[in-house]
């Protein structure tokens, strides 16, 4: 077998000739049609000559995508323009970022799809989360001994790697909504692996690394370290591998993974990593088999939803934490008028009702289909209201806090769980968030866990696979407390993941989500905010510096509020924090008052987002 992928050196003229991608190819068709992507001339971020253009806003007609990367929401653009739906544009865009953000999203992988029907008014969901294999137990991240196993040497293994869900995810939205074949929405990414992507800052930052650990693996190591080295930022990179696991999955259905050639495959990688013969480090076999691929479903529920100044908030239920999370601190917060607020009284009540609302997500958020999650009652008024009075002007809680008890919950002031820290979880991930000329919206958030996943790479395959089952709790983090996302026997590991669809009288406002392991609640939830109570333009909303606080002991700031005053006025009354260079990379879409379509994504960081919208129109701001 040959390379799986190749990295050219960076391009001269004669190879940017060569050189075809799919957001130069959408943007050629753009200029003759009339419709180049709108640019957002003090929002775009700094590139080279040969990067394409990222544009963090733009608005008009037609639909909109926005992503972290331009070829990706150049793929979701060019289903659209040729008649395809949300959905289609969806599936489109997230098969482009498995090329191009491939340490973050694939095929190898997992996720949550919310959409919202235009001609119903209504909104659907698709639990596509990974799951343990059949075999898994409560000990599955213990030695010997009953202790939990390094968690770096569980990251990069076989045991950690989870059924994928994301392929099913596909199948299942096209199925039910579509109105194109997977064969079609996959032609954008599979052309994008076969002719390559430009190679910029991040994705060099981000296989430097990983270096080490993919070096080990030589399938992975041929793939992202090609001759040994990383690929230079202005270079092409080639997935060939991918691009024909595109095709075969166009060809035969997601069929090839749950039941054919491509799952032998993650099944024989899993209890067999191929790591090189030199390699020190100790890679543990997984017990994924034929029948847990075979066995694989995705979910179809009810979403989450509360209210919220006169809005409805609609997200992901459990196995993710997200919508109850993220609507716990609203219904927190609803009863107070943020809008009166300076920024330091502001922030403070914002960082206390993420500390609140985390202390129950990790009391009672697990896999429903295991645990008895009381859904109705972390969304309900009534129970944020009782944890709401804990929150004081003049004063900071000390976490751990402890939970409430949504099951009973009383008229008073609710202090009777026993506190628990917050378990880990990683922090990489991706979001697209799509809307159409029908009205039709999607917010879609996956993920294959850490940056890179478990660093193993499907040999001949050309996607790496997932790390989900580290998101489970290897021990309570309390004994005396239950904790709810303990591993079994094909269960989903709890999930941090946003995506978020905002309605007023059943139609769309906006919809947004992020990467970021447990900072993707917080990061929606400090966005929606922004835009909703501070009144902040949505891509101001999101361009913002974010604080991140998870019941933690200290409140993680980005540069922006490190730097500020503001922080010495926290501290002074009680807050304490520590610097996080970067937190969540968020997108969203947003429907204007005159019909057009605003598409907002991140100004800086991840190099900057990319937001496009099918016919340009109008000011952006």
């Amino acid at each position: 077998m040959g390379l799986a992928a190749r990295a050219t050196a960076p391009s001269t003229p004669s190879a940017t000739r060569r050189r075809v991608s799919a957001l130069a190819a959408t943007a050629l068709l753009a200029t003759a049609l009339g419709t180049a992507p709108a640019v957002a001339g003090d929002h775009a971020p700094a590139r080279t000559a040969d990067q394409p253009a990222k544009t963090p806003v733009a608005a008009g007609y037609g639909g909109a995508v926005s992503s972290v990367d331009p070829d990706a929401s150049a793929a979701g653009i060019e289903v659209l323009r040729h008649g395809g739906n949300a959905v289609d544009a969806a599936v489109a865009t997230a098969a482009a970022l498995g090329v191009t953000e491939p340490y973050s999203a694939g095929v190898g992988g997992g996720g949550y799809f919310v959409y919202y029907n235009a001609k119903q008014h209504r909104v659907y969901t698709i639990d596509g989360r990974e799951t343990a294999p059949l075999s898994a137990d409560q000990r599955l991240f213990l030695g010997p001994d009953g202790t939990p196993i390094p968690f770096t040497e569980a990251v990069t293994s076989g045991l950690s790697v989870g059924v994928p869900g994301t392929p099913a995810t596909w199948d299942q939205a096209l199925d039910s909504w579509g109105t194109r074949s997977l064969a079609q929405v996959l032609a954008p990414a599979e052309r994008i692996a076969r002719h390559g992507f430009t190679v910029d800052a991040t994705f060099r930052r981000q296989t430097a690394d990983n270096q080490a650990r993919f070096a080990d693996f030589p399938a992975t190591a041929d793939l992202f370290l090609p001759g040994g080295k990383l690929p230079e930022v202005g270079s092409t990179f080639t997935n060939p591998d991918l691009a024909r696991t595109y095709a075969l999955l166009a060809d035969k259905g997601v069929g090839a993974i749950y039941k054919g050639e491509i799952g032998d495959d993650i099944v024989k990688t899993v209890r067999q990593p191929p790591v090189r013969s030199d390699a020190s480090r100790v890679v543990r076999p997984g017990d994924l088999t034929a029948r847990d691929l075979g066995a694989y479903r995705t979910k179809r529920q009810a979403p989450s939803r509360t209210t919220y100044r006169g809005l409805d908030v609609y997200g992901m239920a459990p196995s993710s934490s997200g919508g109850t999370t993220v609507a716990e601190a609203l219904n927190i917060l609803e009863r107070g008028d943020l809008s009166r607020l300076d920024e330091q009284r502001f922030l403070h009540r914002y960082i206390e009702a993420s500390r609140v609302s985390f202390a129950d997500r990790g009391r009672w958020v697990g896999d429903p289909a295991f645990e008895d999650v009381p859904t109705r009652g972390l969304l309900s008024q009534r129970f944020a209201d009782s944890r709401a009075c804990l929150i004081k002007d003049d004063a900071v809680l000390t976490s751990p806090v402890a939970p409430g008890d949504p099951t009973r919950p009383g008229g008073g002031c609710d202090t009777r769980g026993t506190a628990a820290p917050t378990t880990y979880e990683g922090e990489n991930t991706t979001h697209l968030t799509v809307s159409d000329k029908w009205g039709n919206v999607v917010a879609y958030t996956l993920t294959i866990e850490q940056t890179g996943g478990s660093g193993i790479t499907v040999p001949g395959r050309g996607f790496l696979l997932n790390n989900e089952l580290t998101d489970f709790s290897f021990a309570p983090a309390n004994p005396a407390v239950h904790d709810p996302n303990l591993p079994g026997p094909g269960k989903r590991p709890r999930s941090s993941m946003s995506p978020t669809i905002v309605l007023q009288h059943g139609r769309p406002v906006l919809a947004l989500g992020s990467p970021g392991g447990a900072t993707i609640i917080t990061t929606v939830l400090q966005t929606l905010l922004n835009h909703l109570d501070r009144g902040m333009p949505l891509v101001d909303a999101i361009a913002a510096p974010r604080a991140s606080q998870r019941n933690a002991a200290t409140t993680e700031l980005e540069p922006g509020l490190w730097n500020s005053p503001l922080r010495a006025r926290l501290e002074a009354m009680g807050h304490r924090f520590s610097l996080n260079p970067e937190i969540g990379a968020a997108t969203g879409v947003q429907r204007l008052p005159d019909g057009r379509w605003l598409a907002a994504a991140e100004t800086s960081r991840r190099g900057g987002g990319s937001a496009m919208v099918v016919r340009p129109a109008g000011p952006t701001r």
